[in-house]
Parts: C-alpha cells; sequence; structure tokens
C-alpha cells in the first residue's frame, strides 16, 4: 500500500449520538421487491463490481444502473434516500434528485429497455412523473433508483472488528479497505479492542514499518494523538510518545497497531 506524503487532522468537536425517529413498521413494497430482484439481475451481469463477491444486501444508497456498449454499471447520484429517512424528506427536493437520474438515464438510452427486458417496467414512469406527494417519495425511495446498490452484509452495515459498514463508519474510510492491497490491513484495534485505522509512511517495498494513524475510537488512547499535544504521560496508557521531530500521529514499526497492519507482510 503506497503512502501518502503528508496527512491532517479531521475531527468532530462535539461526541454525538444517532436516532432513528419512530416511523411506521417496515415492509416490503411491491416497488421494493421488483427493484431488489432487477438489482440482483443486473449485479449478476457484470465481474468488475467493487464490492464482489456477493450475496449481497440491498442498500438504499442513490445507486442508478446504467447500460453502455459494454454492459451494466452502477453510478451513485448525489443523495440517497435510507428506508427510515423517506418520512422527513421534502417531495419537492427529492424530484430534484428524479430529474438528475432522468438526465444520467438518458446519456445511456440502452437503459430502460435494458430493464424492461428483465421484467422491470416502471423505469420510465418514474422518471418521467414528477414527485409530489409522500406516497411518491416512498415508490421513489424502494425505487431501482434509490434502492439498488448491491453491498455485501459487512459492507452494509456490519461493526469493527469483523467488518466496517457504511451505516457505521464515514465512506472515505470504509472505501479504503476495497481498494487497498490484501496484505496490509487497515482497520486495526487497540489493546482494549476498540477500532482504529493506519495506513503505511513509507512506499510499499522500502522495508519501512512506521503507520500513520488516521482514525481512532474517541475512548481510544490513540485518539489523543489526533486531537491535541502528545504528553509524555501516554506512554503510561500505552501509547509510545513520538520521537523529536516526528508527527504525533505516526506509530513505530513496534507499535502494536504497526504490528497488526502488517502482520500479513514479511
Amino acid at each position: 500500500m503506497t503512502s501518502p506524503e503528508h496527512g491532517h487532522p479531521e475531527h468532530e468537536d462535539f461526541p454525538w449520538t444517532i436516532s432513528v425517529a419512530d416511523h411506521p413498521p417496515r415492509t416490503e413494497s411491491p416497488q421494493y421487491q421488483a427493484s431488489r430482484k432487477l438489482m440482483g439481475k443486473l449485479v449478476g451481469t457484470t465481474d468488475d463490481w467493487a464490492f464482489a463477491p456477493g450475496p449481497y444486501q440491498d442498500h438504499h444508497g442513490g445507486g442508478v444502473w446504467v447500460k453502455d456498449s459494454d454492459g451494466w454499471l452502477c453510478l451513485f447520484l448525489p443523495l440517497g434516500i435510507e428506508w427510515s429517512a423517506q418520512f422527513c424528506a421534502d417531495p419537492a427536493k427529492v424530484d430534484h434528485v428524479r430529474r438528475c437520474a432522468a438526465r444520467v438515464v438518458g446519456a445511456f438510452p440502452d437503459t430502460l429497455p435494458g430493464y424492461a427486458s428483465f421484467g422491470y417496467d416502471d423505469g420510465q414512469r418514474l422518471l418521467d412523473n414528477p414527485i409530489e406527494t409522500a406516497a411518491q417519495v416512498a415508490e421513489w425511495t424502494d425505487s431501482i433508483f434509490n434502492a439498488s446498490v448491491p453491498l455485501p452484509a459487512g459492507t452494509h452495515s456490519g461493526v469493527l472488528p469483523k467488518s466496517a459498514g457504511y451505516h457505521h463508519y464515514p465512506k472515505p474510510i470504509v472505501d479504503i479497505d476495497h481498494f487497498r492491497y490484501d496484505d496490509f490491513t487497515l482497520f486495526v484495534t487497540d489493546d482494549s479492542g476498540r477500532p482504529a485505522v493506519v495506513v503505511p509512511v513509507s512506499p510499499r517495498g522500502s522495508g519501512d514499518g512506521r503507520v500513520r494513524l488516521l482514525a481512532a475510537h474517541a475512548h481510544s488512547p490513540y485518539a489523543k494523538r489526533l486531537t491535541s499535544p502528545v504528553r509524555a504521560e501516554q506512554a503510561a496508557r500505552a501509547v509510545e510518545a513520538p520521537a523529536p521531530g516526528e508527527e504525533k500521529n505516526v506509530l513505530p514499526a513496534d507499535d502494536p497497531l504497526a504490528r497488526q497492519a502488517f502482520r500479513k507482510q514479511s
């Protein structure tokens, strides 16, 4: 895995807890059943889907499948509507997404006939009809233009240390785990089992075993390397202080996180 030459910390100033508002019991609408069936057929036609192999869950992530001369591919619209979030959705704003989807699909004229060949006949109607009501928001949410992103269960909603899912971790970090070298471990854990994310400091093959800390659980002692000046007492909490002049988020080769990251390499 090639390393970045420089890094900078990003953090939130306030801890947070997510609350999902109460909503009607979840059911599988006819639109969702048809969309999920079509999604399964479409992903089955391609061997270059980034999240292969399956089996897959159907993520309401704002994906839109289009067809060109080489076959099917899944693109992402600017906004995706999670099923439980549709109840606060403004139909006028969702209609902006519909119009965006119509432009994307319009650039791939084989798309709608392709849907129809698989038995999905709602595509043209959904793209053509303005979204003005809650019922139309609900149908769009469950349609092939939103609920159509095939993800393995772990990538969809997994929790570390087993896997990192988009419902629990920032997408830019989760994405790294899908394009990294297989012999480098991105998600590691501290002595208490709390997750952290590291990348190499030096180019691949250099023999440098140091890693750069990108993320850490808020309650991990490693988090202080990302949010505040390193203090000597950190060493007493099993986090070695950096050498003079070294970046505080660079961990030495003998640090437990660095050892975990490179354990698959000789």
